[in-house]
């Protein structure tokens, strides 16, 4: 199996690693951190703002099973890309919408799903999501790996990360792993 990568912020990594973990064709996806100017962040230090850092998840995948525009075209419903660094309750440059590429391929990709989901009027404004090349990911520490598994019944969890992970499990039944449903 030939992978590729791709490395998606959308708000609180969580729910984008709580998600994207289960799709067909998808043999990682880490929480992490990228896009800022700091060595090695912490959770605190990126929770702190002055890092630049997003909330990313890093995602190895089969683009023979899944491409990369349909991986891009399930991280929108994920999130909404229309706010400018906020999700929901969650605010600040840590939980802005972002598309880190890995090749001028993906960067190319990216802004045709951009395109693609502006023209299509779905979020009501268009998208603010950066995109811009990687530069490093940063693992983010192993308490927030595959944090929504872990801690289902946790106040966040059960509030936000729950129904986003339930509404992508059943819009995109199809795609998912054998037994992940």
């Amino acid at each position: 199996m030939a992978t590729e990568t791709a490395t998606l912020g959308g708000g609180c990594f969580w729910c984008i690693e709580g998600a994207m973990r289960h799709l067909d064709g998808v043999s990682r996806a880490e929480s992490g951190y990228a896009g800022g100017h700091l060595e090695n962040p912490s959770y605190e230090e990126v929770c702190g703002k002055r890092t630049g850092h997003a909330e990313v998840v890093q995602i190895d995948f089969d683009p023979q099973v899944v491409t990369y525009a349909d991986l891009l075209r399930m991280f929108f419903t994920l999130h909404d890309p229309t706010t400018q660094d906020r999700q929901g309750n969650d605010i600040g440059p840590q939980y802005r919408s972002i598309i880190l590429t890995h090749s001028p391929a993906q960067e190319a990709a990216a802004r045709e799903v951009i395109a693609e989901i502006d023209a299509s009027g779905i979020w009501g404004a268009k998208a603010v999501t950066q995109v811009e090349p990687l530069v490093r990911f940063w693992p983010a520490e192993a308490e927030h790996q595959d944090y929504y598994a872990r801690n289902p019944w946790s106040g966040y969890c059960r509030v936000v990360v729950g129904p986003k992970v339930a509404k992508f499990r059943k819009t995109f039944a199809d795609r998912l792993k054998k037994g992940a449903a």
